[in-house]
């Protein structure tokens, strides 16, 4: 069922307005976000008539617009992306794992986004998998499933990794699999004391050699002086870095990954109103606990696009990416041996290809038959109207 509000909706009633104002401070990236959200499921990108195989039923389907940043196109995103991952679940307790940036240098991160997004992704990988490594700890080769998320719930800019964890890994000679204990993974003081120096050594790295750029308020920062005094301040803190309780099984992991995976910066879900005041939606607000930590907020419709745009990534950014037994080189033989190990069945077969993939498409709204295509038209045209009656022979139009 449609929401009543989506983001669609919003940018298409204030978006060209919006893009007029702010001409020349928008980035391409972002127009072609606002563009692709605007014309999803329309007929702007064409689309096709299904029928119902039992009642003859008609409706019309526009073609989605596929871009990572829209709400309505994420769902079979996800599935695909599941239904492949589903064989490198181990049958082992996982962990939840988040590393997250001072707001100092979120700052800094919001006028670099690739090279800081990198960063973060590297320095917090190299950290689980430096101290899982050390014998004092787990002293074992451990696989991390790493995704990005760059917002807070009232759409602020927050980036942070999530990690999803098996609760062990390979021993460093391959030959056991070293389980962790039932509810601790890693000691999250050291995690973020390494973090820290990783991140900030190599954001110095990428100061010294001319690879971050500053504007308007941050200007000051392009002068190498203010940029160490402002690393320095940060370096004093206690970087966080949160570890949750276990999973209970890996059909929870699947659960967990459906949800962030493929999640954008609001889902049209948590929209409310909008009206001459703003956008209304839902936040949640983590620093409280209870019902107090569920609310609604309302921005001026401008400053909610603006901030909607903060989390476009930059074009061909992974934000979902895997390291240690699941990096990509090696992931079949770690997984075996990982299996080998612990005495777990193989995983279940891959499809054949010949096998015609699931269908997605819903049922028939009046008798829940099966529906299927039956005609497509192209961009920016309109679906053929049905054959009316038959004439009867021998009679004329009036």
């Amino acid at each position: 069922m449609r929401p009543a509000l989506e983001i669609a909706d919003i940018f298409r009633r204030h978006g060209p307005a919006w893009r007029a104002a702010h001409a020349g401070h928008v980035s391409l990236g972002q127009l072609k976000v606002m563009s692709a959200i605007e014309t999803c499921r329309t007929a702007a990108l064409g689309g096709h008539i299904e029928g119902c195989e039992d009642c003859g039923h008609r409706r019309i389907a526009y073609n989605s617009c596929r871009n990572r940043h829209c709400p309505k196109c994420q769902g079979a995103a996800a599935r695909e992306w599941l239904e492949a991952r589903e064989a490198d679940l181990l049958p082992v307790g996982y962990f939840h794992v988040v590393f997250t940036l001072p707001a100092e240098i979120a700052d800094i991160a919001a006028q670099n986004k690739a090279v800081t997004y990198d960063l973060l992704f590297r320095a917090a990988s190299q950290t689980m998998l430096t101290i899982a490594a050390d014998p004092h700890h787990l002293g074992a080769r451990i696989g991390i499933t790493a995704v990005l998320h760059t917002w807070g719930s009232a759409l602020t800019h927050h980036p942070h990794i999530h990690m999803i964890v098996p609760g062990g890994g390979l021993s460093l000679d391959g030959q056991r699999w070293v389980s962790s204990r039932p509810a601790f993974l890693l000691p999250v003081r050291v995690l973020g004391a390494l973090f820290r120096r990783l991140f900030l050594t190599r954001l110095l790295e990428l100061h010294t050699a001319g690879k971050l750029q500053f504007f308007v308020k941050q200007a000051k920062l392009a002068d190498a002086t203010a940029f160490r005094q402002r690393v320095a301040l940060v370096r004093k803190k206690t970087w966080v870095v949160y570890a949750k309780p276990p999973f209970a099984g890996p059909a929870a992991v699947l659960t967990y990954l459906s949800r962030y995976t493929h999640r954008v910066a609001i889902s049209n879900r948590r929209l409310i109103a909008m009206d001459e005041t703003g956008v209304t939606f839902r936040f949640k607000d983590y620093r409280r606990d209870g019902a107090e930590r569920y609310g609604t907020m309302t921005l001026a419709t401008g400053e909610f696009i603006r901030r909607f745009l903060l989390h476009v990534l930059p074009r061909g950014f992974h934000r979902i990416r895997h390291y240690g037994l699941l990096a990509s080189g090696g992931r079949r033989d770690n997984l075996d041996r990982a299996r080998e190990l612990l005495a777990a069945p193989p995983p279940p077969a891959e499809p054949n290809a010949t096998v015609e993939p699931p269908d997605y498409r819903p049922p028939c709204p009046c008798c829940g038959g099966h529906m299927i295509v039956i005609e497509t038209f192209m961009r920016f045209t309109q679906p053929r109207a049905p054959p009316g009656p038959p004439q009867s022979a021998g009679r004329t139009p009036s």
